[in-house]
């Protein structure tokens, strides 16, 4: 039952009780309602027993299909967000639903003091889809926090038995983020992250994007990686200059820093190529992957290159859900269908189609269109969640990458009927 009294339609005033509207989203006890229990309360719409770390919508959804996810009540809504890119190939896709049901129904999960079939083919397919970005090995996790600390084990423990102690540092761009455990906090190069939860992992500095003479200068006798999103999402969609890229390249090339490119977004075909960095032309040390790898399940992937590949030990690194057996099975259908060259050139054509129809509508509110392949940023005159609200009340789902950027990541699988339909609402509220 919805929590307004049965009444699933949040958006009808008149259906909401008279609780306190608050400014935004605020947490504590209703009165009424014992201390003990922790009450959000958004527009009148309360949820009880999260903790109070997500500024959710008030609509609860119930199933999906293809690019549309249904609420209580069976309005549908046009889902330009994947689950903020996880996803990949949409809602209840049949083959990915085929493999988890049967996976299920033989064995969920085997420990890694074990070997598991669909475990290990998984790593191979996955470490032959990357290959040509140079590739060797794979360790498996289940978050793109996970797989960004792997990285930064790696580089850490490589620079360590090749030069000694010293050697440590970690270099990331200004604007990046790259998840919030606390250490990841620390490599992410936006201030607004680093408070409350100090003291924060040492060893992180910040170059600023762009700039090859300050990257020049970072990249001391001190660092053992640099740690790269070559599109950040985060940050307003913003994809890295190729030269800047090359740079890097270059110069961790020259002085035996591992290069790490953080492709929890942009990776998995996301950009119109199955690794980001290919899209560049260029071969990380380490590649970190997650949200679309296995379409919807948990699930999260640190791979290493030749110079990189062997650096850990029995022991150096472990975790229990790592590799599991849900997980691997939808990964390999993922791998299946988007490890192709004619689904990539369709992401591509997909995402060229959506900047060329809101370019095509000449509106002096709409400032700058970016992206590669289906990962898109606009900015826009109006606040960007304002425009998600309405949005949302007309059946359309986005996503916010900024106070004044309005994000997609949709399904690969959107048909383009459907981004046309979307678009269609959009126009009307930027």
């Amino acid at each position: 039952m919805a929590p307004h009294g049965g009444k699933s339609l949040p958006f009808l005033e008149a259906a909401l009780p008279p609780f306190t509207v608050l400014n935004v989203l605020t947490m504590g006890a209703s009165k009424g309602t014992p201390p003990y229990v922790n009450i959000c309360e958004y527009k009148g719409w309360i949820m009880t027993d999260f903790m109070n770390t997500y500024h959710r919508l008030p609509v609860t959804f119930t199933r999906g299909e293809g690019a549309y996810l249904f609420d209580e009540a069976g309005k549908r809504y046009l889902d330009f967000t994947s689950g903020i890119g996880v996803n990949c190939l949409g809602h209840a896709y049949p083959a990915l639903v085929q493999a988890l049901s049967e996976q299920s129904a033989a064995c969920i999960h085997v420990s890694n003091y074990f070997q598991s079939a669909v475990a290990k083919r998984f790593a191979r397919k996955l470490v032959e889809a990357c290959s040509g970005a140079g590739m060797k090995s794979v360790f498996l996790g289940n978050s793109g926090a996970e797989a960004n600390e792997c990285a930064c084990k790696i580089a850490r423990k490589y620079s360590l038995k090749k030069y000694g102690p010293g050697r440590h540092v970690i270099v990331t761009l200004r604007g990046s983020f790259h998840g919030r455990t606390v250490t990841m906090l620390s490599a992410t190069g936006q201030d607004k992250f680093h408070k409350d939860f100090g003291p924060f992992t040492e060893g992180f500095i910040y170059a600023p994007p762009g700039d090859i003479p300050a990257l020049d200068r970072a990249l001391d006798n001190t660092v053992a990686g640099l740690l790269i999103e070559p599109v950040q999402g985060e940050n307003g969609v913003r994809a890295q200059d190729a030269a800047y890229l090359e740079a890097a390249a270059r110069f961790c090339a020259e002085r035996d820093i591992l290069l790490m490119f953080d492709e929890i977004q942009c990776g998995v075909g996301r950009t119109g190529s199955f690794l980001a960095c290919e899209g560049f032309g260029i071969k990380p040390d380490v590649v970190t992957l997650a949200k679309a790898l296995s379409g919807g399940v948990p699930v999260g992937a640190a791979l290493a290159g030749e110079k990189a590949a062997d650096v850990f030990a029995v022991g150096d690194h472990a975790s229990t859900f790592g590799g599991n057996l849900l997980a691997a099975a939808a990964g390999l259908v993922v791998l299946e269908t988007v490890h192709n060259a004619a689904f990539l050139k369709d992401i591509t054509r997909k995402g060229d189609m959506i900047r060329d129809i809101i370019r095509s509508w000449n509106k002096p509110s709409v400032k700058d269109i970016r992206g590669k392949g289906l990962m898109i940023g606009i900015d826009i005159e109006r606040d960007a969640w304002d425009v998600l609200e309405t949005a949302l009340e007309k059946g359309l789902l986005l996503l916010t990458a900024g106070a004044k950027t309005v994000r997609f990541l949709p399904p690969y699988t959107i048909r383009d009927e459907e981004i046309e339909s979307g678009l269609r609402i959009l126009r009307e509220l930027v």
